[in-house]
């Protein structure tokens, strides 16, 4: 894919919408300007392009393999692309001066991310793990834990992982069975299994740094008795720590990226002392889920992100076929003799890529608004932090889970754009939308995002996260009225805002726990078609006194998506007004 993300929609997003450069006002940011913004995008794309997009085709067709030495074989463009990465400075992109990082604000290192994630997201997938890694070491870890583990890693010395699920627990963390035994020496002794380790083994650096959930004597039973451990694949001597490679596991996409099995404490690398992988405390014992929910937060977004630009890929990648391919004549010409046009000239294959358009161009604008909301909770003032930080708590479940299902959806839609041709492997749409897919199920299926949108996110500290975001769309609405070009669909914004208040009220009155949430996922994606529908709204007002085909593309793209997407609400909000029961009364004897 020669553009495989829109740098003119990035600037637009950051510069004429979102204001990256009046963060350069604070203290924080005070040391950057718009032309170090501008420096690590082009250097971003650069190392994309040059790096990353090459091996694309080739670590999806040469997946990972365990030696005969029990090592994990990859190509080695991969650990080449990743290393120019390191080199770059870029992992510590958003770091604190320090421990080593530039500082940059979070909303341009994620919108300098989406050029690696939409040129190869395989590759990309353990740089955005040891980030997330690092950043909740940062938070969390001791100045000593710091400087043994995020330094190295913000070098691209060390990776990252985060290992939470097991084979019989899933999502269901309350289950796991993985367990830590005080040692002699004040460190822990680990002994489980964690399945699904994205990252989980390679040779790519010097170690992988492994946070690990494990229960802890005294915590009580669920989720009360978890703590998080670093569990490093080598000790700081050098010595190789007792985590064991037990398999690989081979997606359906991504194939570039491991995906592991792995044995905590099971005696294949015991090194000297007590039996058990050696785990290093992080903050108190029994408040891991809490810990790792920074981490699983931060990872939520960036799925998102992930998910956007593996859609954005695939939609410039059908714009640019469908201005080349030729076929058929418009359907008031009759004459065979006439020339046959495009494929862009015809109606329906425009409705294919302004529905892709309206979804990744949407969805990055979404992320890359959580992102800038990250930067008023470290930049901002009282109580301006705190609001964002509880807009993004709220935000968060549809920010991962909306561009997982729609931005698979304009993958979809691009391989209907090449025709036949789209399922094949020599076109590179095929590949995006089996990439794409994971997404869907990574950092939690969307039954889980919708649940936690329903039954946490609009009803904590007494319903405040939705009236803040009412407060925040209702503010948009107030201004887009006042503007010809957008004034109705501000009007089918506030309705469908209404209808969104007065739902979550709906469902929550029903006094029945298990029928309130019995249909979360269907209010998920209404809420998030709202909430998508505000983003747009926003793009349109930003995009209003612009002139040429970028912005008349955008204003395009906003009203295909009121047109064709918002009224899709409607019998979302109906079904979840009526209280339905189908899912619950049904009976596992009649499937």
């Amino acid at each position: 894919m020669a553009d495989f993300i829109s740098r003119r929609d990035v600037d637009f997003l950051l510069y004429e919408w979102l204001n990256v450069e009046e963060l350069t006002e604070r203290s924080r940011y005070a040391e950057h300007s718009r032309d170090t913004f501008d420096a690590v995008l082009d250097l971003s794309a650069d190392i994309a392009t040059k790096r990353f997009a090459p091996h694309r085709k080739k670590g999806d067709q040469v997946e990972p393999t365990v030696g005969p030495d029990g090592k994990v074989v990859l190509i080695d463009e991969i650990k080449d692309a990743l290393d120019t990465f390191a080199e770059s400075g870029l992992l510590a992109g958003s770091f604190d001066e320090a421990v080593g990082g530039m500082q940059l604000p979070a909303v341009v290192s994620e919108a300098a991310m989406t050029f690696f994630r939409a040129a190869n997201p395989a590759t990309t997938s353990y740089l955005f793990l040891t980030i997330g890694n690092a950043n909740l070491l940062v938070e969390y870890g001791t100045p000593e834990q710091i400087d043994a583990w995020v330094r190295p890693m913000l070098e691209g010395k060390f990776f990252g992982t985060m290992c939470l699920s097991e084979p019989e627990a899933g999502s269901s963390l309350a289950d796991i069975t993985t367990k830590a035994v005080p040692a002699r020496d004040g460190t822990y002794r680990i002994a489980g299994t964690k399945m699904w380790i994205t990252g989980g083994d390679h040779e790519l650096t010097e170690n992988i740094v492994h946070l690990v959930l494990a229960k802890a004597p005294g915590g009580g039973p669920g989720v009360k008795g978890i703590s998080l451990f670093v569990v490093p694949k080598y000790l700081t001597d050098g010595t190789r720590n007792d985590v064991a490679l037990v398999g690989l596991n081979h997606k359906m996409g991504n194939h570039g990226t491991t995906n592991a099995l792995l044995n905590f404490g099971d005696g294949t690398h015991r090194p000297a002392g007590d039996a058990g992988a050696v785990g290093y405390l992080v903050g108190e014992e029994h408040k891991g889920l809490a810990y790792m929910f920074h981490m699983m937060n931060e990872a939520r977004v960036a799925v998102g992100l992930q998910a956007t630009a593996t859609g954005y890929a695939g939609y410039l990648a059908s714009v640019e076929y469908a201005k080349a391919r030729t076929q058929g004549r418009p359907v008031n010409a009759k004459d065979p003799s006439l020339p046959q046009v495009a494929i862009i000239e015809h109606a329906d294959v425009k409705r294919m890529l302004l529905a892709q358009k309206a979804y990744v161009e949407g969805a990055l604008a979404l992320g890359l608004y959580c992102t800038r909301l990250v930067d008023e909770q470290r930049s901002g003032t009282e109580p301006d932090s705190a609001r964002a930080h509880l807009l993004l708590e709220v935000l968060t479940p549809i920010a991962k889970s909306w561009p997982s299902q729609w931005c698979l959806e304009a993958n979809s839609l691009a391989i209907q754009v090449h025709g036949g041709y789209g399922y094949t492997k020599e076109f590179d749409v095929e590949q995006a939308y089996r990439d794409n897919r994971l997404n869907a199920i990574h950092e939690g299926a969307h039954g889980i995002h919708g649940l936690d949108l329903l039954g946490r996110k609009v009803v904590m500290h007494d319903g405040a996260g939705l009236t803040l975001l009412a407060e925040r769309i209702t503010a948009t609405i107030n201004k887009a009225e006042t503007h010809v070009g957008t004034r109705q669909h501000a009007d089918a914004l506030r309705g469908a805002l209404t209808r969104l208040v007065d739902i979550t009220g709906t469902l929550w009155a029903a006094g029945d726990i298990s029928v309130t949430l019995a249909n979360s996922t269907l209010y998920l994606e209404a809420a998030g078609h709202v909430v998508m529908a505000w983003i747009w709204l926003e793009q349109l007002l930003a995009a209003a006194d612009g002139n040429g085909d970028f912005y008349d593309g955008k204003r395009a793209a906003g009203r295909f998506f009121f047109t064709y997407e918002l009224p899709k609400v409607g019998p979302l909000f109906d079904l979840l007004a009526s209280l339905d029961t189908s899912t619950v009364d049904a009976v596992p004897s009649w499937f």
